[in-house]
């Protein structure tokens, strides 16, 4: 497994200043964002009020669905590219990491972290994921009624600068910071945040601006915590004001929540809400009536989302049981906490009727815990999808920690069988690890298990027809030379679509042979990832010069449809 990952990196290291930017293109649409390039690891940036230079994109490829076709129609293919044996890997497949900012537990490492080490970590952090195959970030920016960004109402977070209200001295934005980092990785950023916690503990810093000194009526007292009453409506619209504003001043890729809508129950503990049910009374239960202000949060949420940019992703990640069968026969065959009762989400509710765009229910149990079947509970979210993308929710942070009560943890086997399990489900698209960390020290090789395996080859982010279904047009004027460096690549930009929308980035893929047969679906053929409208050079440096090649180059906008290919013969 170390000499198939030794050889990735050194495959890598031969691409990673393939794709050449000239002078960018100025364009009328809003700006794109970057996706997954060949990226040169970025040296550590310096402690001043400047932003460190934007590292450069280091060698990777994605593969994107197109129709196959032979490079003339009037050619018989006569030819086959000889191909690894095994399985076909998905060309399309959402590959995410949470980033938890809470309590320091991803990033950054400790509290008031100087601004030069808190990047440099952050690139570091980036540069690994990225090489593993990752192509998106899920990063908490907002933890407790905090910011990790500075266009905003609430207080700098203190897991940020170590007091709330403090801003980052010498002063920058980490939003923009990491937005920028992750697109020049050709990584999509979402942004996360917590709904609940307007204070983490009792012994949290807490600003004088913070929202419950402003509103202190809409505040509940739970578990030492400062919780948000979600059944003050004006709580709900200003929840969803703040997304709305991080949506309009951020180039992010997707708006994230995590499970916390109400609390989970804690021993010995009332949520005294009973007084906002006598005054919001809507005939409902009082079970339900939760139930329904979580339900109209989640629909002002997307409003809010599609009001101002309608191709920002809406997701959700809740905890795994939506009900058990002995609650309702429509239920998981599982006996373990249920989001229905507990957080009262109706997450079953939101996929079915299309309210958000993305679920990645928190699968976090291993294949041998009896109350819940890690296989079981996934069968039922396949039966359960609804209208949007499943992505699985994986306990990375368990990994090598088997006990008496959940046995399967303790083996080296059951992290890459749970990958090979949904890898088999066509309804599963892709999958989100908690947490960075964990990736990161990597538990029984489970990062080397991605890295080397699961990940080997680039996958692109699925689709999502009903934000955009409209490819780009193709690059234009694809040529081709034989250099002293490789083979060299070079079109020009496409014209915009129907809906305006330009190249994000470009896909090249490599055919051997005169008359290949040009397998697209196949991410194995995918030689680079050229990020941004205006990268349009690629040099392929591990080309043989003694073969003959086809190439194909498609356009990819920033939802990730990919334009009908141009192809070009070298030899």
């Amino acid at each position: 497994m170390r000499s198939i990952a030794f050889f990735s990196l050194f495959f890598l290291a031969l691409l990673w200043d393939g794709c050449r930017r000239p002078e960018p293109v100025v364009t009328r649409r809003p700006p794109v964002a970057a996706r997954r390039p060949p990226i040169a690891k970025p040296a550590p940036p310096k402690p001043t009020t400047e932003k460190p230079a934007p590292s450069k994109p280091t060698g990777t490829t994605v593969v994107v669905p197109t129709a196959n076709k032979g490079i003339d129609e009037a050619d018989e293919i006569d030819e086959q590219t000889p191909l690894e044996q095994g399985p076909v890997p998905p060309k399309r497949e959402f590959r995410a990491v949470w980033i938890a900012t809470i309590d320091n537990l991803d990033w950054p490492s400790k509290k008031g972290l100087p601004v030069a080490s808190q990047q440099r970590e952050l690139i570091e952090m980036f540069d690994q994921q990225q090489q593993m195959g990752i192509n998106a970030v899920v990063v908490q920016v907002r933890s407790a009624a905090d910011a990790f960004y500075a266009k905003s109402s609430e207080p700098w977070s203190e897991w940020l600068t170590g007091q709330q209200g403090l801003a980052p001295e010498p002063f920058y934005d980490p939003l923009e910071f990491m937005i920028e980092q992750a697109h020049q990785r050709g990584m999509e950023f979402h942004a996360w945040f917590n709904l609940d916690r307007a204070t983490f503990s009792k012994l949290a810093s807490v600003a004088p601006t913070n929202i419950i000194y402003r509103k202190p009526e809409w505040i509940l007292t739970y578990g030492g915590r400062k919780l948000f009453n979600l059944g003050v409506p004006a709580v709900r619209s200003y929840i969803a004001s703040i997304v709305a504003n991080v949506v309009r001043e951020y180039d992010v890729d997707g708006i994230h929540f995590d499970d916390y809508f109400y609390p989970y129950a804690i021993a010995g503990q009332t949520l005294r809400d009973d007084s906002t049910y006598r005054a919001n009374f809507n005939g409902m239960k009082k079970e339900d009536w939760r139930r329904d202000n979580v339900n109209k949060l989640v629909v002002e949420l997307r409003d809010s989302i599609r009001e101002n940019k309608p191709w920002v992703k809406f997701g959700i990640s809740p905890f795994g049981i939506w009900k058990n069968k002995s609650s309702d026969a429509e239920g998981s065959a599982t006996n373990g906490g249920q989001s229905y009762y507990e957080q009262y989400a109706d997450t079953r509710k939101w996929v079915r009727e299309g309210l958000i765009d993305y679920i990645v229910p928190q699968v976090y149990f291993s294949t041998e815990f009896s109350r819940v079947p890690y296989k079981s509970l996934i069968d039922w979210w396949i039966r359960n999808s609804g209208k949007c993308h499943l992505y699985i929710g994986h306990a990375a942070y368990r990994v090598g920690r088997g006990s008496e009560r959940d046995p399967g943890w303790g083996k080296v086997t059951e992290f890459p069988d749970q990958m090979r399990y949904i890898r088999q489900q066509r309804t599963v698209q892709g999958s989100v690890f908690f947490s960075a960390k964990s990736l990161k020290t990597n538990p029984m090789a489970i990062r080397d298990s991605l890295q080397s395996n699961f990940y080997r080859y680039p996958a692109l982010v699925p689709t999502m027809t009903w934000l955009d279904s409209i490819p780009p047009l193709p690059p234009r004027d694809l040529k081709v030379a034989d250099t002293a460096e490789g083979v060299e690549l070079f079109w020009q930009q496409p014209a915009e679509a129907l809906d305006g929308d330009g190249a994000s980035y470009y896909v090249v893929y490599r055919f051997e042979g005169r008359r290949p047969l040009l397998r697209l679906d196949d991410p194995r053929h995918i030689v680079a990832q050229c990020v941004g409208e205006a990268t349009t050079r690629f040099v392929d440096k591990t080309a043989d010069p003694k073969k003959k090649y086809v190439y194909v180059v498609t356009a990819v906008d920033r939802l990730h449809n990919e334009s009908r290919e141009v192809t070009v013969k070298v030899r």
